[in-house]
């Protein structure tokens, strides 16, 4: 944290926020020290046209024909949570302590470290795959295999005891399925459902609620595990999953090879 705060001391100011503000000198001077003097001036006027053309008021985007897409953005972020995918990040080696009897605790750490690998991997996939399958169908199967996983791994800690081996495998199938489509899939979805004078905001509103859905998921995963078991809770989740593909299915857009004109139109 100390070596992160020093750095931070040596970070240019964004040439974007320097040029909202009027500071366009200093926007250039941080641009020529990254890119050298040349891309810096055509960068600069990038920058100027984005701006300009994000005109868009929170008030609009709250408009009749912009709260269909704003409800699917906030629906995504929001499930992308709630099928449980931090229950495994961030209590991956409670699970295997706790409910997967006689772990070590090298054992379930190592566990987590695969499962962390795993997300890792299948992300660097989902970048290949996007744009050859398509937004809707990738995130379709992702979500399918969220929910068969789920209902899986809730039945095998019906099993006593439950078997450790099978239970980390259906887990890194699980993240699997979330890191090929519906971890990334969400937020590039997300990006094209606006246009772009309004994107920003829209963004902001729909990442709220996806850290709002976090929160609840991570602060409420251990009470629910005591209330209904780790079979029932990982049940809930893969129900959010069904519920989730339905939606993606009969509500969200595929976006793929759609100009934002297009996709604006469409509203």
């Amino acid at each position: 944290m100390v070596g992160l705060f020093v750095a931070l001391l040596f970070v240019p100011e964004s040439p974007r926020f320097l040029v909202e503000k009027g500071r366009e000198g200093e926007a250039l001077a941080v641009l020529t020290r990254v890119g050298g003097a040349g891309p810096a001036r055509a960068e600069l006027a990038e920058i100027r046209e984005t701006i300009a053309e994000e005109s868009g008021t929170l008030r609009e985007l709250f408009e009749k024909r912009l709260r269909r897409p704003l409800a699917i953005a906030v629906f995504l972020a929001v499930f992308q949570q709630i099928t449980g995918i931090n229950t495994v990040i961030y209590y991956g080696s409670l699970i295997f302590k706790d409910q997967v009897g006689g772990q070590s605790d090298s054992a379930a750490i190592g566990a987590n470290v695969i499962v962390g690998t795993v997300n890792f991997l299948m992300t660097i996939v989902a970048l290949w795959l996007i744009d050859r399958l398509g937004r809707k169908p990738l995130m379709i199967l992702s979500s399918a295999g969220m929910a068969v996983s789920l209902f899986t791994l809730g039945f095998l800690f019906t099993l006593q005891p439950p078997p450790a081996i099978a239970i980390l495998l259906v887990i890194g199938l699980y993240v699997a399925s979330f890191g090929v489509g519906i971890g990334p899939g969400v937020w590039v979805v997300i990006s094209e459902l606006f246009p772009t004078r309004i994107r920003g905001r829209a963004m902001s509103i729909a990442t709220l609620c996806l850290w709002l859905a976090c929160i609840l998921v991570s602060f409420t995963f251990l009470t629910l595990v005591e209330a209904i078991g780790s079979t029932g809770a990982f049940w809930v989740y893969g129900a959010m999953s069904v519920v989730n593909l339905l939606f993606i299915w009969r509500s969200m857009p595929e976006t793929k090879g759609r100009s934002l004109e297009e996709i604006e139109r469409s509203w």
